[in-house]
This record gives structure tokens, C-alpha cells and sequence, in this order.
């Protein structure tokens, strides 16, 4: 089981305003900022059993860059979370890489949206059901 998962921001401010807000449809809000750093988890709760997601300044000072093949998927509660996330982020700087919609043959169906952040780290929310 994951504990956290660490993306590498090079604008701790930007990816800020980006992820509060393409988060929030997904349940996720900020619970600090400090520095170089910022932590969102579910309902804007922390805790060691819960995953959390964390922002950072790459701490060797080089760029912070994306990987090409890597991704992050976030479990949405349903469609219209998947469609809220897509709307938000595009609206607030990300980049599109497949707009909402069913992916697939599997069943239940999966239905899934893909944007870029502003560094370009590919994220994903998802529902199956």
C-alpha cells in the first residue's frame, strides 16, 4: 500500500493554485505549505493511514521534470467527479491529454480523464463502476 506519492514542481506557487483546485472534485484539499512544499489528503485530513500527496521543489536545486510513461491516477466517487477534475484543471492551466470518456472494454466500464500539470506530470482521475 502507498503511504504518499511525491510530484516535483519547480513553481511550489502555480502548482499550488493548480492542484487546489483540480483536486478538490476529487476530495482532496490542502493541509499545509511550508517552503518548498505543500501536502493535500482526502478532505484535507493528514495522517499516516491515509495517502497523501505531496508537492516539491526537487531538493538536489535541478529542475523538476516529468517521466515519460509515469503517471498518477486519482480514484473518483463518480463520472461527474471525473468530468468536475477535467473542467477544473483545464481551466486552471493543465493541459488536456484525453478528455473524459469510456476506456476500454472492461466491466464494470472504466471511465477516465488525463490532463498535464504545469510542469507536465500527467494525472488522471478515474471511476469504475
Amino acid at each position: 500500500m502507498l503511504g504518499y506519492v511525491t510530484i516535483g514542481v519547480n513553481d511550489i506557487d502555480q502548482s499550488v493554485a493548480f492542484y487546489d483546485e483540480a483536486l478538490g472534485p476529487l476530495g482532496y484539499a490542502r493541509t499545509f505549505k511550508d517552503g518548498g512544499w505543500a501536502g493535500y489528503g482526502p478532505g484535507g485530513k493528514s495522517g499516516d493511514d491515509l495517502l497523501m500527496i505531496y508537492l516539491a521543489t526537487p531538493f538536489d536545486k535541478n529542475k523538476a521534470d516529468f517521466g515519460n510513461g509515469s503517471m498518477l491516477a486519482f480514484k473518483a466517487k463518480d463520472r461527474a467527479a471525473v468530468d468536475a477534475f477535467y473542467r477544473t484543471a483545464l481551466k486552471v492551466g493543465g493541459k488536456d491529454e484525453g478528455a473524459p470518456g469510456v476506456r476500454g472494454e472492461s466491466k464494470p466500464e472504466w471511465y477516465g480523464a488525463y490532463v498535464r500539470d504545469p510542469v507536465g506530470n500527467k494525472i488522471c482521475a478515474y471511476y469504475k463502476g
